[in-house]
């Protein structure tokens, strides 16, 4: 009975000593594993970082790209805006990103004409800058004669630039809105027309407002498209609106369909000069952030003032 009590208790420490052996080698293989999916882990990251650093490296790129094209798309703006005798002109341009859809040009035709032009290419970014460009070198406001030029009429004028972009035949469905016109800086008259784009406003010095109708389709649709012709009288004091569609989105607030509340804004700086209206009018579309991709939609403005 001795003996038996003493080989049992021989065998006893040797099955402990076994459990702890097996636990042992259980923690080290299951150190092993969690070094080896450690390892796994720190492999993955280090891909990614290099992915990242790939990816902000052709961001950075691309950034760059793009701020050269804005630097080029600025270049092709009029640097100086021409004063004839009472007539002044003055312009807004708040791109909604680097590069804009919107594009506009102020020049002098002949020694009394002066001559506006804005293009709104529908889309963002890089494609219809593109094609506002190729609006810009599209344009043709003058014909040469034996005799020396005579200025085309703007509904002629359109009705080249439609065709124009309808004869380039592009892979996808792409158009522009257009308004293209002259004043005689002797007798105020303005003549234009338009394709697509926002009518003009004519805001008086007391207030009044009122919209020039013109009929004209949007630009690269159809081929052989005519375009509507207005002539309008300006008198002293008053102020000749054109503009592109981001003015509305940038007033509109919450609600996006409330596109006229830019015209309120406009109405009540009725008696304030139209630098300050156009200042006021950038910090609301500024207000959304240094961040160009927080700004609602691209914003162009031309006044033609023709001061009393």
């Amino acid at each position: 009975m001795g003996a038996a009590l003493t080989a049992a208790e021989a065998v006893l420490p040797a099955a402990g000593l076994e459990i702890a052996i097996a636990k042992e080698l259980a923690v080290e293989e299951t150190l092993d594993r969690v070094q080896r999916e450690l390892s796994a882990v720190r492999g993955e990251l280090e891909t990614l970082q290099r992915r990242d650093d790939v990816m902000r490296y052709h961001m950075q790129r691309i950034d760059e790209e793009l701020k050269l094209a804005a630097r080029l798309q600025q270049d092709f703006l009029p640097r100086k805006l021409p004063t004839v005798g009472p007539v002044k002109f003055h312009t807004l341009f708040r791109p909604a990103g680097h590069v804009s859809g919107d594009l506009y040009d102020v020049m002098r035709l002949d020694e009394h004409h002066v001559g506006f032009y804005m293009a709104d290419a529908v889309g963002h970014g890089m494609p219809a800058a593109l094609l506002t460009m190729f609006l810009k070198q599209a344009l043709v406001t003058k014909e040469i004669t034996p005799k020396g030029y005579r200025l085309l009429e703007p509904s002629a004028t359109m009705a080249r630039l439609n065709d124009a972009l309808v004869e380039q035949n592009l892979s996808h469905a792409t158009f522009a809105t257009a308004i293209y016109g002259y004043i005689n800086t002797q007798t105020f008259e303005v003549v234009f027309s338009r394709g697509g784009h926002p009518n003009p406003l004519v805001l008086g010095c007391g207030g009044e407002m009122r919209s020039i109708e013109s009929d004209g389709s949007l630009l690269g649709i159809f081929p052989c498209e005519t375009f509507e012709q207005t002539r309008i009288q300006l008198q002293p004091g008053e102020r000749f609106f054109i503009y592109s569609d981001g003015v509305e989105f940038a007033f509109a607030g919450i609600d996006a369909l409330e596109t006229t509340n830019w015209r309120l804004e406009l109405q009540r700086r009725a008696g304030t000069p139209t630098e300050q209206i156009l200042r006021d009018f950038a910090d609301e579309v500024d207000r959304f952030g240094p961040e160009p991709s927080k700004k609602k939609d691209d914003l162009t403005m031309i006044v033609l003032d023709v001061q009393g």
